[in-house]
């Protein structure tokens, strides 16, 4: 019981997630990302945005990739932000 307590209030925090797409999205869309930071850029030569903010749960995620993949937009990545910091080397261990 306890373990099942531990990993729904897991599942019931908000994330930080970093979402990126080929092209450019411009920040004129903010709006209908809930309050994601959209920040184009350019990678190697590529167009890039990224979307960065807090997502209250998956079902939230889930919307924001429909609505990407409604745009046609290309998926390169989505991360948590604490999966970023992982892969930094960052630990709070």
């Amino acid at each position: 019981p306890l373990r099942r307590q531990r990993q729904m209030c897991i599942r019931d925090r908000h994330n930080t997630y970093q979402i990126r797409v080929q092209g450019w999205i411009g920040k004129r869309w903010s709006s209908q990302f809930a309050e994601m930071t959209i920040t184009p850029e350019d990678a190697e030569d590529t167009p890039v945005t990224t979307f960065t903010g807090m997502v209250p749960d998956q079902a939230a995620l889930r919307g924001i990739l429909n609505h990407l993949w409604d745009l046609n937009m290309t998926l390169i990545s989505v991360l948590q932000i604490s999966d970023l910091d992982k892969e930094k080397g960052d630990t709070d261990e």
